[in-house]
């Protein structure tokens, strides 16, 4: 099974009335993509492409960056509800949603990432911020996946280990890290321990 595909097994939460689902099919379309020519893209199979438009998976990070990127789009396109063009305000009522506020939530053998995003709305933009959520999972066994691009982790709350490369980091409250997506790597929970964290992501496009 492709690294992608592992990535998007276990638990979720689907996207509310499968919207991201919906646009995945409505720009694939556009393009006069079938779902094979859309898997053959992102290097992936075809019941992966099916499932996410049909709103059976759980949708992950990995995947959703390399179907942006077959399609020409940003991640935000996929991700967003509405669109505007003034700033993406979130105050401090709202940031205390951001633990129990899930717009985004995969399993993996990294463990259970809830992710929300900072920048819901803003439409073309160069960066995702999120705030992520991590628990354990218990596997051993962990599985890297490089896409294109850039990312920036700023620890919050306990603990999280990144597998880059043939390099392990861990990252402790107030620490940060920036990496090239590119190379393979995993975010995950360290030593069992739930862990929250700010990311950043750049995709080009």
């Amino acid at each position: 099974m492709p690294q992608d595909d592992m990535e998007q097994e276990g638990k979720g939460i689907m996207v509310s009335d499968n919207k991201l689902g919906i646009k995945i099919t409505t720009l694939r379309e556009a393009h006069h993509l079938s779902q094979q020519d859309l898997a053959d893209r992102c290097e992936t199979d075809l019941a992966t492409i099916a499932g996410l438009e049909a709103g059976e998976l759980p949708p992950s990070l990995a995947p959703l960056i390399k179907i942006t990127r077959a399609l020409g789009v940003r991640l935000g396109t996929l991700m967003d509800d509405d669109e505007h063009h003034g700033p993406s305000y979130i105050n401090q009522e709202q940031m205390q949603e951001v633990t129990r506020m899930k717009s985004l939530e995969t399993a993996s053998d990294a463990g259970d990432l809830s992710y929300f995003s900072l920048a819901a709305g803003r439409p073309s933009r160069h960066m995702d911020p999120f705030i992520i959520t991590v628990t354990p999972s218990g596997e051993t066994d962990h599985k890297l996946v490089g896409h294109e691009g850039e990312e920036w982790l700023f620890g919050m709350e306990g603990e999280i280990e990144i597998e880059y490369g043939k390099e392990l980091y861990v990252l402790r409250p107030g620490e940060s890290i920036y990496y090239d997506s590119i190379v393979p790597h995993q975010v995950r929970a360290h030593e069992g321990q739930t862990a929250k964290f700010l990311a950043v992501v750049y995709t080009p496009i």
